[in-house]
């Protein structure tokens, strides 16, 4: 049951100036796109080619021997995640149920903010900042390489990317600014608020 490449959810210059057509284009059609194509390659014929991708991340997470198959695992999905977290005219403050659980779990909307910056400017190296539901409680996490919350027992919410190759053509090594890009232009709060309500 090979994993497709999804299209991106949107023109590749939609989310610009905030993020490039060169970047959506080369982390988009290159980096995805490898991690789905090696996954695929390397589950087929297996016992694993029959399961969903989530169900794979989740058996596998913990077995060292399988690091590279989870690694490839996880990076296609957590893209493929990514990608819908994000829109045209994104940003701003959510609100609804989502805006409620965000006040009660954390104090306040800026005080999420907060958090969720520390934590995707704090990830040494390559990562993802996350928010998630754990348990009943809205988290704020952060999640070195490939790892993330399915592999943790927590439902994933939201994402954002800090591989370089997420922003340098457009920020550099100023992360900062990207992140602040992230929340401020480009957060898909209805795709976050769906997922809670799924939970």
């Amino acid at each position: 049951m090979a994993y497709e490449l999804p299209s991106l959810p949107y023109d590749y210059k939609a989310l610009e100036p905030a993020i490039s057509q060169s970047t959506l284009e080369f982390h988009h059609d290159k980096h995805h796109a490898g991690y789905v194509s090696k996954y695929n390659h390397a589950v087929q014929g297996t016992e694993l080619d029959s399961k969903s991708i989530e169900e794979v991340i989740k058996a596998i997470a913990q077995d060292a021997s399988k690091a590279g198959l989870f690694n490839n695992a996880a990076q296609a999905w957590n893209h493929t995640f990514y990608w819908q977290c994000m829109k045209p005219d994104g940003g701003g403050i959510p609100t609804g149920e989502l805006a409620q659980k965000i006040n009660s779990d954390f104090g306040s909307f800026d005080l999420f903010v907060e958090a969720f910056k520390n934590a995707g400017a704090t990830q040494f190296g390559s990562g993802w900042a996350w928010l998630v539901l754990d348990g009943d409680t809205l988290k704020v996490t952060k999640t070195l390489n490939a790892d993330n919350p399915l592999a943790n027992g927590q439902v994933p919410l939201l994402t954002m990317d800090v591989w370089e190759h997420a922003y340098y053509l457009d920020y550099q090594n100023k992360r900062p600014a990207y992140i602040d890009d992230f929340l401020g232009l480009l957060v898909n709060w209805d795709f976050v608020a769906k997922n809670l309500a799924a939970a």
